[in-house]
C-alpha cells in the first residue's frame, strides 16, 4: 500500500483489513463506521493476526478494571465468542487509534453482539466516551410466529475526545413528523430532528441503490452519520466496506475516504457502483 498522507486521493484498498489500516496515521479520520460481520455462529476461516495497540492507547476501562480482564470476561460467557472477539478486538482497538480527536466511531450490530461489544467499547474509549445507542428499525422480510419479530439493529457511537467531538445536527436532514397534526405547520415544513430511534427501509430489491451484495445498507442510514459527524473534506473510513455505501455517501457529501474488505465479491460490487456514479478511487490490492 503507497505512503498514505492527508493529501492522498479517495482508496478502495483489497486486502486484510487489520494489515490495511496499520499503514494509516493516528487520529486520520474524523469519522468511522464499522459493519463487521455479525457473529451468526456460522463458521468463517479467518487468517490469526496479532494487533499491538499505541502506547497512549487506554489501559484502564469499565470501573477502572484492566482491559485484558474485561476482554476475558467477555471471552469465557461463551466459547463461540472467542474467535469473535479474537477477531473484532484489534480492530475496535485500530479504530482508537485512527480516530481524530474530534472524531466519532460508529459501530453497527445486530441484537446478538451489541451488548458485549459496548462493554469492551466501555473499555477500550472509557464510559466517558459513549454518546448513543441508535436504534435502526426497518419492517422488511420473514415474521416470526413464535417471538417477537427481530427488526432492527444496533449502532453504537462512541467518542475520540468527550465534550470535544464533532456533531452538527443542522447538517442532518429531517424527517417528516409521525403526528404532524399536533405541531405547527411551520414545523410540519421544517421537519423534525431524528432521535436516536431511526425508522428507515431496508435497501429497496428493486431500487436503484440494489447492488446485489447481501449486507448492503442503505444509503439513508450512511447519510445521516456522515452529515452529523464530519465536515466536508473531512476523512471517513469503513474498513469493512461490504458494497461500499460509506464511500458513495462520502463522495456525495464532498467528504473523502478509506475502504477496505478482503473480499472479492466485495471489490467487485464497489468498483461497478463507483463506476455508475461516477465516483473516483484509486484502487490497491495489498500483496498477499
Amino acid at each position: 500500500m503507497p505512503p498514505w498522507t492527508p493529501e492522498s486521493p479517495d482508496l478502495l484498498v483489497h486486502g486484510d483489513n487489520l494489515e490495511a489500516v496499520a499503514e494509516l496515521p493516528d487520529g486520520a479520520f474524523t469519522l468511522i463506521y464499522l459493519d463487521p460481520p455479525f457473529n451468526t455462529g456460522r463458521n468463517q476461516a479467518r487468517q490469526s493476526t496479532t494487533s499491538v495497540r499505541s502506547a497512549a492507547g487506554p489501559i484502564k476501562g469499565f470501573k477502572g478494571q484492566q482491559y485484558e480482564r474485561i476482554r476475558g470476561d467477555l471471552m469465557s460467557y461463551d466459547d463461540s465468542f472467542e474467535d469473535y472477539w479474537t477477531f473484532l478486538e484489534p480492530r475496535l482497538a485500530e479504530a482508537w487509534r485512527l480516530l481524530a480527536d474530534d472524531g466519532t466511531l460508529y459501530l453497527h450490530l445486530d441484537y446478538r453482539e451489541a451488548h458485549y461489544a459496548k462493554v469492551l467499547l466501555d473499555a477500550l474509549f472509557g464510559r466517558e466516551s459513549f454518546l448513543n445507542e441508535i436504534i435502526w428499525a426497518y419492517d422488511y422480510g420473514a415474521k416470526s410466529k413464535n417471538r417477537w419479530p427481530t427488526k432492527h439493529d444496533t449502532i453504537l457511537v462512541y467518542v475520540k475526545t468527550p465534550g470535544a467531538y464533532h456533531y452538527d445536527s443542522t447538517a442532518v436532514d429531517r424527517e417528516p413528523y409521525m403526528a404532524p397534526g399536533l405541531v405547527t405547520a411551520e414545523q410540519v415544513e421544517r421537519g423534525k430532528l431524528p432521535t436516536d430511534v431511526w425508522w428507515h427501509t431496508i435497501v429497496s430489491p428493486t431500487g436503484r441503490e440494489k447492488t446485489g451484495y447481501p449486507t448492503q445498507k442503505p444509503e439513508g442510514i450512511l447519510r445521516r452519520i456522515v452529515q452529523a459527524s464530519s465536515r466536508e473534506g473531512d476523512w471517513v473510513l469503513d474498513f469493512f466496506a461490504g458494497s461500499g455505501t460509506t464511500g458513495a455517501v462520502a463522495a456525495a457529501l464532498g467528504r473523502r475516504f478509506v475502504l477496505v474488505d478482503q473480499g472479492a465479491e466485495s471489490m467487485a460490487v464497489i468498483r461497478q457502483r463507483f463506476e455508475r456514479s461516477g465516483v473516483v478511487a484509486e484502487y490497491v490490492t495489498l500483496e498477499q
